[in-house]
C-alpha cells in the first residue's frame, strides 16, 4: 500500500511540475522573450495544453470568466496539493 500511495505522489507532483513549465512557457510567449516562431517551444507547449486540457476544462467551466486572466492551472495545482495532503495522512 505504502508503494501506491508513493507511486501517486510522485504521478501527483509530476503534474504540478508540467502545469508550471506550461505556465513559463505561456508567460515566455506572452511577454515576447520567446517568438512563437520557436517551433520546438511551440510544440512542447501544444503538446502539454492538450494533456492538461481535459484537467482544465471542468474547472474552467465552474470558475467565472475573469477576462484575460485565466485562473484555472492555479487551481489545478491547489487540488492536486490537496490531494497530497490526503495521501500524506493515509
Amino acid at each position: 500500500m505504502d508503494a501506491l500511495i508513493g507511486i501517486l505522489y510522485m504521478l501527483a507532483n509530476t503534474l504540478s511540475m508540467i502545469v508550471i513549465i506550461w505556465f513559463i512557457i505561456g508567460l515566455l510567449f506572452a511577454f515576447n522573450v520567446v517568438s512563437r516562431d520557436n517551433q520546438f517551444l511551440w510544440q512542447v507547449e501544444r503538446s502539454i495544453a492538450g494533456l492538461l486540457e481535459p484537467l482544465l476544462r471542468p474547472i474552467r467551466r465552474v470558475m467565472p470568466d475573469t477576462g484575460a486572466i485565466d485562473f484555472s492551472p492555479m487551481v489545478l495545482i491547489l487540488l492536486i496539493n490537496a490531494v497530497l495532503i490526503v495521501l500524506g495522512s493515509l
